[in-house]
C-alpha cells in the first residue's frame, strides 16, 4: 500500500533584515512635497546610480575579490539543500561506491522506485518526484527482469531508464538539461556507472579530471536542486580509511557533497554495510540484509543514530501564523515581531529567520520570504503542505 507524501516547495528569495535597512526604498510617507525635496531625491537617485555603476566596474575587474560582510551574510536568505531522502540523500552530487557485483545496482534501483512512488524507504521519509536512471552497463531486458523481481507488476510512470548516454563535457550535460525541461519535477538522477560517462585517456584518473567530473555534476544538481547519485567502483587493495578504497583520486570525494560506501565481508553474503558521510548531514552506518528472492535490501539497524534537533520555539510560533485554512501571512518585519510576541526586535527576528528558513520549510512546512517593496520590506509566510495524490499502479 502506497503512503501519501507531502510535497514541499521553497521559493528563492532576496532578503534583508528590516525596512529601515534599505537606503534606496521610497516609502509612502517620503513622497516629495516640495521642489527642494524633489531635487534632493533626484540627486540621491543619481548617487545611487553612480554607486551601482562603480560597483559594476569593480566586479568587471578580473582582479576584484568579491566579499560579503557578516551583516550582509545575516541579511540574506540562502537557498537550502532540500532533502530527497530525509537523513540520507540531499540535493547535490553523491557517490555510491562498492566492489563489483555486490548489489549496488539493486540498491540504487530501490532508491529510484521509492522516490518515484513516494513510498518510505526503511525508516526514512522520501520526497516524491521523477527519477532518471542511467543504467549504462545494462540493457532494457535486464532492467525489466530486475524491476519485476523486486516489485512485480507495481510499476510507475515517474521512473525513467536509459541504457546509453554521452560523456561528461561531450553532450551529457545537454541531455540532462533536456530531460529536466521535459520533467521539471525530477528529484533524482542516477548514473550507473561513472566509468561510462568519463572520457578515457592519459589524464583520465588525474585529480583535476576527477574533480571536474564531479564538479560538473554538482553544478547541474545545485542549479536544479536535485540529487545526482553516481555509482562507482572500489579498489581491490585495502586502505587505511575505508573511503580511500574508492577508485580514482581524492578529487572524487573532494568535490562530492556526500558519499556512500557499500561493503560485504564476502561477495555471496546477504549482509552488507553502507558508510554514509556528507557535508551537511550526520555520518552513519547502515546494516542491510538482502532478501534472496526479491533482491531487495532491508535495513536491520543503524549506527550513530540521527541527531534530532530539539523543537525551536521561535519557528513553532512563526509557523502557527499560517495553516491549511489561512495559508498566507503578509506584513512588515515589525508586524511580524509583534505577531510573534517573543521579545525579539524585528531586525533580530528576520536575521534569525534568514538563517533558519530551511528548517522552517523542512520541519514546519512554511516558506519564508522577505522582499524589498516601495513601501518597505514585506515578509510573506506560506503554508506549503499540499495533499499528495495517492499512487496507483498502471495496467
Amino acid at each position: 500500500m502506497m503512503t501519501d507524501t507531502k510535497e514541499k516547495t521553497t521559493l528563492k528569495t532576496s532578503v534583508g533584515a528590516d525596512e529601515r535597512q534599505s537606503v534606496q526604498t521610497i516609502s509612502v510617507g517620503s513622497i516629495p512635497t516640495s521642489e527642494q525635496e524633489f531635487n534632493d531625491e533626484i540627486e540621491n537617485s543619481e548617487e545611487n546610480f553612480n554607486a551601482m555603476y562603480q560597483r559594476m566596474q569593480r566586479m568587471a575587474d578580473p582582479n576584484h575579490l568579491h566579499t560579503v560582510s557578516m551583516t550582509e551574510l545575516y541579511q540574506t536568505t540562502y537557498k537550502s539543500r532540500p532533502p530527497i531522502i530525509d537523513g540520507l540523500l540531499y540535493s547535490g552530487a553523491y557517490i555510491l561506491a562498492g566492489a563489483p557485483k555486490i548489489g549496488k545496482s539493486f540498491l540504487v534501483a530501490q532508491f529510484a522506485y521509492h522516490i518515484s512512488t513516494g513510498q518510505k524507504l526503511w525508516e526514512y521519509a522520501v520526497h516524491q518526484g521523477t527519477v532518471l536512471y542511467l543504467a549504462l552497463e545494462d540493457d532494457f531486458q535486464r532492467i525489466q527482469g530486475r524491476m519485476f523481481m523486486m516489485y512485480g507488476v507495481e510499476d510507475t510512470n515517474d521512473l525513467h531508464f536509459a541504457t546509453a548516454a554521452n560523456k561528461v563535457g561531450n553532450g551529457l550535460d545537454e541531455q540532462l538539461e533536456n530531460f529536466m525541461r521535459e520533467h521539471p519535477d525530477t528529484k533524482l538522477i542516477i548514473i550507473d556507472t561513472m566509468q561510462k560517462i568519463r572520457e578515457t585517456g592519459g589524464e583520465a584518473y588525474s585529480y583535476a579530471s576527477d574533480y571536474e567530473i564531479i564538479g560538473r555534476l554538482k553544478q547541474f544538481a545545485d542549479r536544479h536542486s536535485i540529487c545526482v547519485l553516481t555509482v562507482h567502483h572500489t579498489r581491490k587493495q585495502p586502505a587505511g580509511d575505508s573511503f580511500e578504497m574508492i577508485s580514482g583520486t581524492t578529487g572524487l570525494l573532494g568535490c562530492a557533497d556526500g558519499s556512500l560506501l557499500m561493503q560485504k565481508k564476502k561477495r555471496t553474503a546477504l549482509e552488507a554495510t553502507i558508510d554514509v558521510v556528507g557535508r551537511d548531514q550526520q555520518d552513519q552506518i547502515l546494516y542491510l540484509t538482502k532478501d534472496p528472492d526479491t533482491q531487495i535490501w532491508g535495513l536491520e539497524r543503524t549506527e550513530n543514530e540521527l541527531h534530532r534537533e530539539p523543537p525551536d520555539p521561535v519557528l513553532e510560533v512563526v509557523a502557527r501564523l499560517v495553516s491549511p485554512e489561512q495559508r498566507e501571512w503578509t506584513g512588515s518585519p515589525s508586524e511580524l515581531a509583534e505577531a510573534v510576541n517573543m521579545g525579539m526586535a524585528a531586525n533580530a527576528l528576520t536575521k534569525y529567520l534568514n538563517v533558519k528558513h530551511g528548517r522552517l520549510l523542512d520541519e514546519y512546512h512554511v516558506s519564508y520570504e522577505n522582499k524589498a517593496k516601495h513601501s518597505g520590506r514585506r515578509v510573506k509566510l506560506t503554508y506549503m503542505v499540499v495533499d499528495a495524490v495517492e499512487f496507483e499502479a498502471t495496467d
